[in-house]
């Protein structure tokens, strides 16, 4: 008779809110109401309670990595006999179209860079590396827009082995959602940070003998939930824009700004089903393993869980 297989070890730590809110220790709350009301989107409004049991832990956590980050990175140089540099400490934010993870990475953002040892906090998301409509268009690919072969991989990564090696200020390409496009001439110049936010769907994507995005993170996050809620979140989100954003003649969407609301509905679960559900399950989901933390969140967006890998 066989042995017995040892059991396969469990990459995660596990944390109850509660536990996890008791690591923030004596972390200050710096953010206010008001502050607040700037960061979360319409349809997702986060409380000071979730910044002071879920945020401020992780911001703690975040902050004693990129001082031992600094630490290394001086003791590298000084064995090298070089002058210290100060490589920016890139963060990578990963989950599903319309789960939270911009909210999240904005609320992240504002308490970094209160953090007085790195005040220079850059928000970038990959959604300005999406190739142009035109050429989607002209791939056949407008369908799988946000999956892996719709972005400028390449561009991606020259521009986080920029910021990474430190050059003075790297442009990234600006997103409409208004427009649905890429903003002809748009830049976002990134000069320097103490820390960069990378978010975006696909941020820790794999590939067979390649360079990818996560090869330049130091720490990542997923945003994380059960697939029946980020669908009614999604539609949720489709509806409001229904009355808000779709209703701008230069919306790529103006067309459903004046659909009954069980057809508007149908529309919304269709493009959910077909597009988002399909890539959150072949690209997304599978790469949670992946990241350093994983943020579970219940129907009301609250967190209720989080995991922290521990191999």
């Amino acid at each position: 008779m066989a042995a017995d297989l040892p059991a396969e070890p469990t990459r995660h730590m596990t944390f109850g809110r509660h536990e996890w809110s008791m690591l923030r220790a004596s972390t200050p709350l710096t953010l206010s109401a008001t502050d607040l009301d700037a960061l979360h989107s319409n349809n997702q409004v986060v409380l000071l309670s979730e910044v002071s049991e879920v945020y401020l832990p992780l911001s703690r956590l975040l902050n004693l990595h990129v001082a031992a980050a600094r630490t290394l990175a001086r003791v590298k140089d000084a064995f090298l006999g070089r002058p210290a540099g100060r490589a920016p400490y890139v963060i990578g934010v990963a989950g599903s179209v319309a789960v939270g993870k911009s909210t999240f990475a904005r609320v992240l953002r504002a308490l970094m860079a209160r953090w007085p040892d790195h005040p220079r906090v850059e928000l970038v998301t990959t959604d300005g590396f999406l190739l142009p409509n035109q050429i989607l268009e002209a791939r056949g690919l407008m369908s799988r827009k946000g999956f892996p072969e719709s972005y400028d991989l390449r561009r991606m990564i020259r521009f986080l082995a920029d910021v990474k090696g430190g050059v003075a200020e790297v442009a990234a390409p600006v997103y409409s959602h208004q427009g649905y496009d890429i903003v002809p001439g748009g830049m976002q110049v990134v000069a320097r940070p103490d820390v960069l936010i990378f978010e975006g769907l696909n941020v820790l994507q794999t590939a067979p003998s390649a360079v990818v995005a996560s090869d330049f993170f130091d720490f990542s996050v997923y945003v994380d939930a059960e697939e029946a809620d980020i669908e009614a979140w999604y539609i949720d989100r489709f509806l409001l824009l229904q009355r808000t954003a779709f209703q701008q003649p230069t919306s790529f969407f103006h067309r459903y700004r004046d659909l009954a609301e069980p057809e508007a509905r149908r529309i919304a679960h269709d493009i959910w089903t077909r597009i988002n559900l399909a890539n959150l399950r072949e690209n997304i989901l599978p790469t949670r393993e992946r990241a350093r933390l994983v943020v579970r969140k219940q129907p009301d967006h609250s967190v209720t869980e989080v995991w922290l890998r521990q191999m």
